[in-house]
């Protein structure tokens, strides 16, 4: 006789007697009813996870390199205890490889009407704007079996400003710019220097500076210190083509250029001179003007948070003619580009003329060091070909040094290091000399 009903059922699944399976099954059933009651209950028990209210606070900005925490505070205005998991996006460069895991994540535990913050810190690997990601809350029953889920989403932007590790430099630059003015017993005199005071001489003084009248007027001998002069207009003048793109160790060229940007804004602004700052392609990226001398460093670093190279060839004409444009008056145009021979000899050099008959002009490079490496390589067939290119890269460059040497610009070669305290020496020789 054929079987009917739950029977048929029964035998269908395991094709076993019917009166053996059917008390397992009666008890499975009663076993599923019970967790699916108990799936219920702890569903309906479960914080609702659309009605909480969240908030951000902590920081705005940080330096690359270093951490900075944000804080969501949650609060539960429904009548259910929230137990919930949390998790606070942002992008992936936000943290250092294999942290996001940890420091994203957050259990909370938050009772009726209260309120509670998870703090999320972050280490960003990039400059310029983070912005925040959707915040997921997963709220948990008392049991633990069942969850509700939900997004929400908190608008927060930290700005990764760049790491200015050239500042362990400035100590002795100022140093050096206190000689020039004349307030150690290092005294300078260059061309074009300003008349300081007078003081009483002392052995080692140039015997040129004693002023011969004052001293006639008293008992000792009186000479002339001299300070450079002050008010001088500084434009730092970054180039942010392809060419800023290249890579020099685990950083691209753009970067260097930054951090030497930064130094010599904050030293010429300790000098008195007034500092502004064009980035450039083919329009213009950043522009920093007009501003006091407390506030040069801040408006610096803003503006160059956010900066990247682009892929796209520099506009010489371009950039010459909003130089010009911007620097109304004689200053001391500082410009971060490339010293590779074709984009000077082809973009630069012809727009030269323009710059230098108006303004004196310092060009700063970022030098490879694994070319110097390369060049010095010996041992094998393969090193000796490798420091073969690189002594003719290393002499095509100096080449077009010279050219632009030939023109009346100073040059600064250097490598990532070394780039930012040897711009500041540049523009310290010429402060001394009187050509600003």
């Amino acid at each position: 006789m054929p079987l009917t009903g739950r029977a048929a059922l029964i035998a269908a699944l395991g094709s076993v007697p019917v009166g053996v399976l059917e008390p397992s099954w009666t008890g499975l059933l009663a076993v599923n009813g019970s967790l699916a009651l108990a799936c219920a209950c702890d569903f309906a028990l479960a914080a609702p996870v659309r009605r909480l209210l969240l908030t951000r606070s902590g920081d705005t900005s940080v330096r690359l390199g270093d951490t900075a925490d944000v804080t969501l505070t949650v609060t539960n205005p429904s009548r259910r205890l929230l137990r919930a998991r949390l998790r606070d996006a942002w992008p992936p460069s936000s943290w250092q490889p294999g942290t996001e895991l940890d420091s994203s994540r957050h259990h909370l535990t938050v009772p009726p009407g209260e309120r509670r913050r998870a703090t999320t810190r972050l280490r960003p690997t990039r400059r310029g704007d983070h912005q925040a990601d959707r915040v997921t809350i997963r709220s948990y029953g008392p049991l633990g079996l069942f969850s509700r889920q939900g997004t929400h989403r908190i608008p927060w932007t930290l700005r990764v400003l760049p790491p200015f590790t050239s500042r362990k430099h400035l100590p002795s630059k100022l140093a050096r710019l206190r000689e020039l003015d004349g307030r150690t017993s290092v005294l300078t005199r260059g061309e074009g220097t300003e008349f300081d005071s007078l003081r009483e001489y002392v052995p080692g003084d140039d015997t040129r500076s004693i002023d011969w009248r004052a001293t006639a007027r008293q008992s000792s001998v009186a000479v002339r210190t001299w300070r450079p002069e002050r008010d001088r207009r500084i434009l730092l003048v970054l180039d942010t083509g392809r060419t800023s793109a290249g890579r020099v160790g685990d950083a691209p060229r753009l970067d260097a250029s930054l951090d030497a940007a930064l130094l010599l804004g904050a030293l010429a602004s300790r000098a008195g001179d007034r500092v502004d700052l064009l980035a450039y392609d083919r329009r213009v990226r950043a522009l920093v003007q007009a501003t006091s001398a407390g506030d040069v460093l801040p408006s610096l670093v803003n503006a160059l948070a956010s900066l990247e190279p682009e892929l796209v060839e520099t506009d010489a004409c371009g950039l010459a003619a909003t130089v010009l444009r911007t620097a109304s008056r004689r200053s001391l145009v500082v410009l971060f580009t490339t010293l590779d021979a074709a984009p000077v000899e082809e973009g630069l050099l012809p727009v030269l003329p323009q710059l230098t008959s108006r303004h004196t002009v310092l060009v700063a490079s970022v030098a490879d060091p694994h070319i110097a490496a390369m060049a010095r390589a010996r041992g094998d067939v393969d090193a000796v070909y490798e420091a073969a290119a690189a002594a003719q890269a290393q002499r095509e460059r100096e080449r077009t040094a010279d050219q632009l040497r030939r023109h009346g610009v100073t040059v600064v070669d250097a490598t990532p290091d070394e780039l930012a305290p040897a711009v500041t020496d540049a523009y310290l020789a010429l402060k001394a000399a009187g050509r600003l």
